[in-house]
């Protein structure tokens, strides 16, 4: 399937009504045209406006431009009409307005212009994830933990999306924030100036001589390359060769769906990596691996959970279909629909579901999820907690016990599909 102008995320209407003049002005026009034809004729036109809901909309419409108890401006009204058309189709679908999906655009891309800085929203408060290396708040020494209490004196409080927005400018441009230190309750200010920045999805780390880590924490356009890049690091790291790999996916939501597909490519040679099956012929279609695995056939496991979704269930529903990898973990979420965001003509764009997708064995895993080989019996781990829990200095197999429980699989193979693992099997080292 070749990439369109209208990006595919992980992340897939009609006529718009006008003012309230207008609107009853269409209302009577597409009455007139009606009057025309006979009811069969009419009843066979599935397009056709349907009249009688767009007088109850004006109506509706009216009722609030003249009673509600506080004024409301008519671009705010329409804007929430609109809204609320597109986000009541399913929890997927939604409407973007210029910032949103500028927002949405870059982080598809790989790159921005910001600080450089991963944030979660915890304990009602906007917490730094970390830093990402070399970026202006790395260099500015903002540290994963860190609190942040203002940007630019505007109080952050719990709003993630509004912090990112913020955080967000022209390179070159200055911003100033104000965080809480954590361990000494200390408000510190930065100046920064924001820059281009490279975002990592991807990172690596040998667990043992021999078998190596890989985890993507989303997918943008740079990820395959960037998955290519990683198990490259390994095998200079491991000169004697890679003999098994662990993936890691958990908490990843998903994003680009074409870069998901060429990151299960990259370890299948042949065979169905997922179809799709929507009312336009764009929605529809099916894409296979090629030849080429980028660990040369050696053993794989993927970590997944309840935040694995999307994108990350269309490469771990890939590599369990084809038995190329063994599941462990916790169930995915189940988001088996494709969304397109299509640019508008005014500004802004539509993100709309377009496809259902299947893995290869032809399983829709919508709101089912995927249910892994080994269910570990440890809690599903939150965002925040994944390769920062325990004790930094510790081996990463030390102190995540399900990144042990994949190690110990792929060194013994002892675990078998299907059973639940115990707490033997998962006990971290103390």
């Amino acid at each position: 399937m070749t990439m369109r102008s209208r990006t595919l995320i992980a992340l897939c209407v009609g006529a718009v009504f006008g003012f309230s003049g207008a609107i009853a002005g269409d209302v009577m026009a597409e009455r007139r045209a009606d009057e025309t034809v006979s009811p069969a004729a009419a009843a066979a036109r599935p397009n056709a406006l349907p009249w009688e809901q767009a007088r109850l909309f004006a109506e509706v419409y009216e009722r609030i431009k003249r009673e509600y108890v506080d004024e409301v401006d008519d671009k705010q009204l329409m804007d929430k009409a609109i809204r609320g058309m597109v986000a009541a189709l399913d929890p997927h679908s939604a409407f973007l307005d210029t910032e949103e999906f500028e927002e949405i655009r870059l982080s598809t891309m790989g790159s921005y212009p910001g600080v450089g800085i991963e944030v979660v929203a915890e304990d009602s408060a906007v917490k730094v994830l970390r830093p990402i290396e070399g970026s202006p708040a790395d260099q500015a020494g903002i540290e994963a933990g860190d609190l942040i209490v203002k940007i630019d004196d505007n109080d952050v409080g719990a709003d993630l999306a509004g912090a990112i927005t913020r955080m967000r400018g022209p390179a070159g441009s200055a911003v100033k924030f104000t965080v809480r230190r954590p361990n000494t309750g200390e408000l510190l200010d930065f100046s920064l100036r924001r820059a281009k920045v490279d975002v990592r999805s991807v990172s690596q780390t040998t667990l043992d001589p021999g078998f190596g880590y890989v985890r993507i924490t989303s997918f943008s356009e740079t990820t395959a390359d960037d998955v290519g890049r990683a198990v490259a690091a390994l095998k200079r790291e491991n000169p004697k060769g890679l003999h098994g790999l662990v993936l890691d996916l958990r908490n990843n939501p998903g994003g680009v769906l074409e870069a998901g597909v060429a990151v299960a490519d990259a370890f299948l040679n042949e065979g169905v990596i997922v179809t799709a099956d929507g009312r336009t012929p764009d929605a529809r279609f099916r894409m296979e691996a090629t030849p080429g695995d980028l660990i040369d056939g050696a053993e794989l496991v993927v970590l997944v959970n309840g935040g694995s979704a999307s994108a990350s269930e269309i490469v771990a529903g890939a590599l369990k279909d084809h038995n190329r990898a063994e599941l462990i973990g916790h169930k995915t979420y189940g988001k088996g629909s494709v969304q397109t965001v299509m640019p508008l003509a005014q500004g802004g764009a539509i993100k709309l579901t377009t496809s259902r997708y299947y893995t290869p064995s032809g399983v829709s895993i919508h709101g089912k999820g995927i249910i892994p080989d080994v269910v570990a019996d440890t809690p599903e781990a939150a965002p925040a907690d994944i390769r920062v829990s325990g004790k930094p200095d510790l081996p990463l197999a030390s102190r995540d016990q399900e990144v042990k429980l994949a190690l110990d699989t792929l060194k013994s193979r002892e675990v078998m599909p299907g059973r639940v693992a115990s707490k033997a099997d998962i006990a971290a080292v103390k």
